[in-house]
């Protein structure tokens, strides 16, 4: 059975920890963060938290139900500084489009966390914000319930899916990151006329655009299918 976790006005140490500071979720989170970018996911544990953070591990459990009640704070915590700054302009488009980069500026600026978190549902205060202001912005520009959700849906599944991808790439180690970049040039720009016409014909450009990451132009992808969608509905029968 998971333990039951203490609400934080009930759980704040009352003395600092070894290091000098007062135990909270949001300092346990910003140490998860830290940790998964010098460790990786393999390398998040209670005991290493505790060494780092100057408390015995199992404080933590105060204010997380598990390791995996962590890994979802983590989660709210990328989402949520996505939302940091953010503010909806009436423009739905440009405000979608905001908001879809700073989501995954937002991951890719800790891409192990990323790799392990992009996929989570966490049902967290952050995350619950993030879903609330793109249906705002997709329902107040007039589209029908049915189809802010589809929307909606692809909206947070595409930024999420690209964030995980080239986080996954960053996180990789850099001389295999390296050779995968060098690839375009060292193998596809090589490859002959007569076997490989199509690719031969556009070697140039695939290694101009394939290390960049695609995200831009799906979103604007997605957002200009959803405009042409908002047209159709205006205009008269």
């Amino acid at each position: 059975m998971a333990k039951q976790v203490v609400p934080e006005s009930a759980r704040r140490r009352r003395r600092p920890t070894k290091s000098g500071d007062v135990l909270s979720e949001q300092l346990i989170v910003e140490t998860a963060l830290r940790m998964l970018a010098e460790h990786g996911g393999a390398g998040l544990t209670a005991r290493r938290l505790g060494l780092a953070l100057g408390a015995d591990p199992s404080t933590l459990y105060r204010y997380f139900a598990g390791m995996d009640d962590l890994t979802l704070a983590v989660g709210a915590e990328l989402i949520g500084r996505a939302l940091d700054g953010w503010t909806a302009t009436g423009d739905w488009r440009d405000d979608l489009r905001r908001l879809g980069l700073r989501i995954h500026r937002a991951y890719l600026a800790h891409p192990q966390a990323a790799a392990l978190t992009a996929s989570r549902v966490t049902g967290r205060e952050q995350e619950i914000a993030v879903d609330e202001a793109v249906l705002a912005v997709l329902r107040t520009a007039g589209f029908p319930d049915t189809d802010a959700v589809r929307i909606y849906h692809a909206f947070i599944d595409q930024s999420l899916a690209f964030a995980a991808l080239d986080a996954a790439s960053l996180a990789l180690p850099s001389a295999a990151r390296e050779a995968d970049e060098r690839m375009w040039e060292s193998t596809y720009a090589r490859l002959p006329d007569s076997s490989h016409p199509h690719i031969a014909a556009t070697a140039g450009l695939l290694a101009a655009r394939m290390n960049h990451s695609a995200y831009p132009t799906a979103l604007d992808m997605l957002l200009d299918s959803a405009a042409a969608q908002l047209a159709r509905l205006a205009s008269p029968a």
